[in-house]
C-alpha cells in the first residue's frame, strides 16, 4: 500500500484503488493522514485512475482529508476521474470541495 502514497511538493498523491469500500477505507485514511501530519503537506490529490467503484466510505475518506488539509489553507483535488467516479462526486456534493482536473 505504501507505494500508492507519495509526496511531491506541497502535495500528498493518493492512487486510490480499484474498488472503493468500508475494507479499504480505515487503511487509506489513517495513512493519509501520517503523510498529512509528518511530512506537513497542506494538499491533497486523490488519483482515481484504477477506481471503478467507490461506495459512501470513499466520500468519508475524500471528506475527513479536506477537512484536515482545509485548516491549513491546503486543498483537495481528483484526477483521473471516470463517469461512474464523477457521479458519485457530485451526487454527493464532493465537487463543492474538491477541483476535478482533466
Amino acid at each position: 500500500m505504501e507505494e500508492n502514497f507519495k509526496v511531491i511538493d506541497n502535495y500528498l498523491m493518493v492512487k486510490m484503488p480499484e474498488e472503493i469500500d468500508h475494507h479499504q477505507s480505515a487503511a487509506i485514511s489513517e495513512r493519509a493522514d501520517m503523510f498529512i501530519i509528518h511530512k506537513k503537506v497542506n494538499n491533497v490529490v486523490f488519483d482515481f485512475e484504477k477506481t471503478v467503484f467507490m461506495d459512501s466510505s470513499g466520500i468519508g475518506i475524500i471528506m475527513g482529508r479536506y477537512k484536515k488539509v482545509r485548516c491549513f489553507g491546503g486543498k483537495v483535488f481528483a484526477v483521473h476521474v471516470n463517469g461512474a467516479i464523477r457521479r458519485v462526486i457530485y451526487l454527493s456534493g464532493l465537487h463543492k470541495v474538491m477541483d476535478i482536473l482533466e
